[in-house]
């Protein structure tokens, strides 16, 4: 595997969960200030803007929130170096070669699965625990075979490197 500097994913990830806080934090504050504005008062008894207003602000109120807490413990996670014999656990890259030749790199992380980055020229895809290919890979080592069922069909597949 091409030599990548965890350090350096995990900053990337963590700058752009930074990003999309920044933004979902300024979109609950314009809902939030928009759902108390006098004109989101009600006019009639049917007129339910200023309650969903303030459905929405609070929905997004828990995004942040949950967001918030999931970068924390991104930024708290020590991120270490994997041996051949260490199980995989969050804060490792992974190597995976599916039944069908496909290689491809995840990163195990308490926060952010579905982010995609590219590093030294290599695609990541960052896998949280929860998720069904990563609670696949939580606690394997090299060599073990990873079975998960996806929404797109079973991958299968052999863990060749644990960083």
């Amino acid at each position: 595997m091409m030599n990548i500097d965890k350090r350096t994913v995990f900053s990337i990830l963590a700058d752009r969960l930074a990003t999309i806080l920044e933004s979902l934090t300024a979109s609950q504050q314009a809902v939030q200030s928009g759902a108390v504005h006098p004109e989101a008062r009600q006019e009639h008894p049917k007129d339910t803007r200023s309650i969903e207003a303030g459905y929405l602000a609070r929905g997004l109120a828990e995004r942040v929130e949950t967001m918030r807490d999931g970068l924390r413990s991104l930024q708290l996670l020590r991120v270490r170096d994997f041996g051949d014999g260490d199980f995989a656990a969050p804060g490792a890259l992974v190597t995976l070669t599916t039944d069908e030749g496909q290689v491809s790199l995840y990163l195990l992380a308490p926060f952010g699965g579905g982010e995609k980055m590219v590093v030294a020229g290599r695609q990541i895809l960052v896998l949280t625990p929860r998720s069904p290919l990563g609670a696949a890979i939580s606690g394997k080592r090299v060599g073990d075979t990873v079975v998960a069922e996806l929404p797109a069909g079973t991958l299968r597949g052999e863990i060749d490197n644990i960083v």
